[in-house]
Formats: structure tokens, sequence, C-alpha cells
């Protein structure tokens, strides 16, 4: 394997959603830095800096480029450690530390439960340049205190265990606020004390206002949700959280109040350009919410908003869609990368479901809902001919640079996809990267086919979460895989700061 092959197969391995599981996630990163440290920091600061959405692997990258003794790892990855909310934060120095989990087995009826120690974490010294940064990282929040403030509100546990476990000492306000459950009178926590004695609306939605409390928080403390508190909540929402909530305000009314829909739909206009907004969960809000018809089409344009900022595609892509029997998980996944890709699509596209014959899919609209109806009727069931598609894009003399297979990489008739591959690039002159988006259960079938017949492709093992799925926008966009590295060796490492 040449160091291109190794380093795509680096970019191939970060698609892959660990579902928080940092254990899982570590040997990955442990072979990425063996293999190629250089680039790992360069690709690190690339994914880091907008370019991945999966937070484990963020944390990984941190956690590695801190523990590195390759030049330049560890400031870059201090750096990075220091932009952390403080539970990403708690969760990096967590996992370098380790700890053990006590847990108590399940037990059939009329068996005494056992008790089981799990070990979390690498168990290493946390290293003192890590110890510096946490303690300035702190030092900088109790410094300003209505940001602690906030910190403290969402994220009191991760806090508490940073300050215990390096032995930090904090200043009197975090002490108060944190240990001894005693918050000053001009602190967020004293408000939300407040904000459950308080007897009117009014007073509630003052409260609210005045200290910027989190829905999460406010929805536990306050009993009667009226409009007067729903509008102050509504107000200090993040963009990411009104859209995370929007089923719950549903429930609470707001879509029942002119007053309030109309201020949901201002702030989701402006969730159109967050920073902090998730293209996916915005479309998953969508199902989950069962608002209507207009907030739907307000969120499916900030799902597309947030997409077209990771890049527009302008290679001519076909998207292949296996259909044969038992995969009914490539039929949904279709659905889902389609209204992904076709958002940010500046070229043609060209979508087949397949079994041993091909069925050409058209869609009328870019979200999800519209890929839904083109796939009506599409169902899993027939044989497999991968290359079938490919023989009517011949025909139809359908040119594109990339290909999207979705499958189980078996087929069982023909035309088989090599084979007709090497085909379609001979009668066509093109030379197509190939990607396998590869449902649960799959083999390696189709990818060792194509590395005896020596053609290059790309795979992603598809684990059933489907906010990773804008992480293969940027592998679309760039004339080739050559360039996509060239970018990430290009992108800076972030310096970290003295003080």
């Amino acid at each position: 394997m040449n160091e291109t092959d190794t380093r795509l197969n680096i970019l191939n391995s970060l698609l892959t959603c660990p579902h928080r599981k940092l254990e899982q996630v570590y040997p990955l990163h442990a072979e990425m830095i063996k293999q190629d440290p250089l680039f790992y920091g360069h690709l690190g600061a690339w994914y880091c800096d907008g370019r991945g959405d999966v937070r484990d692997h963020k944390e990984m990258f941190v956690i590695n480029m801190c523990l590195s003794d390759f030049e330049g790892h560890r400031d870059a990855g201090l750096a990075m450690l220091r932009e952390m909310p403080p539970y990403q934060l708690g969760r990096v120095v967590d996992f370098i530390h380790g700890r053990k989990d006590t847990k108590k087995s399940k037990s059939k009826k009329g068996e005494t439960p056992t008790t089981v120690v799990e070990n979390y974490g690498l168990f290493k010294n946390i290293p003192r340049s890590v110890k510096t940064e946490v303690v300035r990282y702190l030092r900088e929040r109790e410094a300003e205190p209505e940001w602690f403030d906030s910190c403290a509100v969402t994220a009191r546990k991760y806090l508490k265990r940073l300050y215990a476990l390096m032995h930090i000492s904090p200043n009197e306000r975090a002490q108060k606020i944190l240990f001894e459950d005693m918050p000053p009178e001009d602190s967020k926590l004293f408000a939300v004390k407040e904000l459950f004695k308080a007897k009117t609306p009014a007073e509630q939605a003052k409260t609210i206002m005045a200290h910027k409390i989190p829905y999460r928080i406010a929805s536990t403390v306050v009993s009667a949700m009226t409009p007067t508190v729903l509008m102050a909540l509504i107000e200090v929402m993040s963009d990411q959280e009104l859209i995370n909530n929007l089923g719950s305000l549903r429930k609470r009314g707001a879509f029942d109040n002119a007053d309030l829909k109309a201020l949901i739909e201002k702030k989701l206009e402006k969730a159109k350009t967050g920073k902090r907004v998730s293209a996916l969960k915005a479309t998953e809000a969508v199902k989950a919410a069962g608002v209507d018809e207009a907030t739907v089409k307000q969120l499916e344009t900030v799902a597309d908003s947030q997409l077209k900022k990771k890049g527009r595609i302008n290679r001519s892509t076909a998207l292949l869609i296996d259909k044969s029997g038992s995969m009914s998980q490539a039929i949904e996944l279709g659905k889902q990368i389609g209204s992904v890709i076709s958002a940010v699509m500046d070229a043609e596209l060209f979508v087949y479901a397949f079994d041993s014959m091909a069925y050409p899919i058209k869609s009328q609209g870019t979200d999800l809902a519209s890929w839904e109806k083109a796939l009506k009727g599409i169902n899993a069931g027939g044989g497999t001919a991968c290359g079938v598609a490919l023989e009517y894009m011949i025909r139809n003399k359908q040119v594109v640079e990339n290909i999207i297979v979705i499958t189980d990489e078996g087929e069982n008739g023909s035309p088989q996809f090599v084979p007709t591959l090497k085909k379609y690039m001979t009668e066509l002159k093109a030379t197509p990267s190939v990607c396998f988006v590869k449902t649960q259960g799959a083999t390696n079938q189709l990818e060792g086919h194509m590395q005896r017949e020596g053609l290059s492709c790309d795979a992603w093992q598809f684990m059933g979460d489907y906010f990773s799925l804008p992480s293969l926008i940027p592998y679309l966009v760039k004339p080739s895989k050559i360039d996509l590295l060239m970018d990430i060796m290009s992108h800076e490492m972030p310096v970290r700061r003295t003080a």
C-alpha cells in the first residue's frame, strides 16, 4: 500500500461514527498517528476547524495530539483543547486519566446481580502541559462571571470533575457555585433558585431574560409554561437549542400563539448562518417535532444552508442504491444521502436503484420528503447485479466523475460491477472516483475485486448514525482525492496561546 492509499484509508475511517464511545475510536487514531504523524496533525486541525461533524473524532484528535511527542502536535492539540466547551474538555481529560466504572450486571429473575468493574480510558498521567492549559481555561472563565455561570449551568458535573481530578483550587465564586451549593446573588444558579420561587409569569420571564436561563433547566423548574415565559425562553435560546426543542415547544402550545410562532420563525431564519448548527439535526427535527408545513420548509432551508457551508459539489455524480433482497437499509440510506448531496450539487446528479435491473430515480426537490417520495415503491427484493445501473448509464452516455454505491457488496448476477465499470471507463472515456457506502453486515467482495484489477476506490462502513453523512461532502467536492489531501496538508495547525 503506498502513502496516498494510507492517507485515504485514514480519511475514510473518519466517516465512521462511534456513538460517543471513545474507547472504540482510540485504536483507530493510534494507528493513524503511527502511520503518518505529519499528515495526522494537519488532518486534526482541518477536521476540527469545521470540516468534520463527529465529536468523538474531534475529541480523539485533541487527546492524541496532546499526548504526542511529534513536533508541533502538542501545541496544536492544546490550542484546540482551549476552544472546546467544558463537557468535551471534561471527556478529553477523563479519557486520558482513566476511570473504573462499577456496574451491576443483568441477571435472571431470582438470581443475585453481580458487580462488574469496567475500565474506561488510558490510565495515563495527565501531562503537565495539559494541566497548565486546563488551569488557564478555568481561570479565563472565572475571570468573566457571566461566562463561568453559563458553563456551570450546562456542564456543572464536568467542571467539578476538572477541578477535583486535576487538584485545581477554584476561586471563591466557583467554590460557592460548584462545591458549596451557595451561589452568589448575581449568579445564574442563584437565578434558577429564584425562578423556582417566582410567583407570576412576568417575574419568571424577567428572571429568564436577565440571566439567559437555558430551556432545559427552566423547563424543570417552571410548572406553568405561559406564553410570557415561553417568549422569554425562546428569546434566549441558541439556534441549535431552538431546533432541538421544537417538539417540546409545540407540545407546550408555542405554535398556537401567533407572536411565539413569529419569534420561532425569526430565529430559524437566523439559524441558516449559525456557527454551531448541525445540518442533519435540523433534518431530524423535521421528523421528530411534528410541526406544520411552513416550519418544516424552514428547517429544510436551515439544513440546506448548513450543508452548503461545507462546499459545493462541482463534479457530476452517480448515486447507485442496492435494492436487492434484505437491503431496506440501503434504500433508507439512499434517501438520506440523496437529500444531503443534492442540496449542494452544482453539477448533474444521476440516481438509480438496482437489483437485477436498474430503476432511474428523479427527485423534485432536495429535501428528505422529496427523496422519500422519489423512492416510493422501491422495495427491497430481487437478485443483485451491481453493474446493471452502469450499463444503463453507458447506453445513455451519462458521464460522471463520482460514483457512490450504497451496498452490502454482495453480487450474484450479471452484469457484475467491476467488469462493467471498466467497460464504462473505456466506452465513455471517463475515470470516475468510486466510493462504496457499506451497509451493516457488508463484505469486501467489490473492494477486493477492484483492488485485484488495479482500480482505486474508497469505502465507508455506515454504522447507523445519519448525523455523520455530511462528512461525505468534502470527499465529493475536490476534483480528486490528491487535491483533498493537498488541501488538508496546507491547512495550518492552530497556535497555542501563551496565557
